[in-house]
């Protein structure tokens, strides 16, 4: 897909110097709207030891909004990783395609309120989806609330297709399970 990002952001790494207190701000006021509709997904109220636990795990991009001076606003993230590694992961649960070796797990992906409908949430999961492949995966999953049809029909568009629910334990709602095969990287044209 990838998106065109308006000239104000940019995406990067996580780095040690970036603060989880800001991340897990991102998170909660992004998936504060998912909250006010019932729906308590884990990064609506999750504190800042949990963050730190589910970055560590893989790769987690940020995007940031720069300001005349140059001066980074925190304005989306999403996390990307391997397969969950049974008796090593706690969230391993029953969800076949989040332990199938060669399938990268998306989670996490988040926009904040005000910097909706710039593309940023395609752009952030582009590169999550070019994390993915250049990491040799051929796959990606990830899942959203049942009752959650716009999100559902998002990653549908993105070419995701329902591969199972889930009862999340703790959750007000059941959780459609998604996968994407992923295409091998195009190799560049040398001039």
């Amino acid at each position: 897909m990838n998106a065109t990002l308006p000239p104000d952001v940019r995406l990067r790494p996580l780095t040690p110097a970036d603060s989880l207190e800001l991340l897990t701000s991102l998170l909660h006021q992004a998936y504060a709207s998912l909250a006010a509709q019932g729906w308590n997904f884990t990064a609506v109220d999750q504190p800042v030891s949990l963050t730190a636990k589910r970055v560590s795990a893989g790769q987690c991009l940020l995007a940031e909004q720069l300001d005349a001076q140059g001066a980074a606003r925190l304005v989306g993230t999403v996390m990307v990783r391997g397969p969950y590694r049974p008796g090593v992961d706690a969230w391993t649960l029953d969800a076949p395609c989040y332990n199938e070796p060669g399938t990268a797990i998306l989670s996490q992906l988040a926009v904040h309120p005000d910097c909706r409908g710039l593309g940023l949430g395609e752009r952030l999961m582009d590169a999550a989806e070019d994390w993915a492949r250049t990491e040799g995966y051929t796959a990606v999953a990830l899942d959203t609330a049942l009752p959650a049809v716009a999100l559902r029909q998002r990653y549908e568009r993105r070419g995701y297709v329902q591969v199972g629910d889930v009862q999340w334990e703790g959750k007000t709602y059941r959780s459609v399970l998604m996968r994407k095969a992923l295409s091998a990287a195009v190799p560049a044209v040398e001039a």
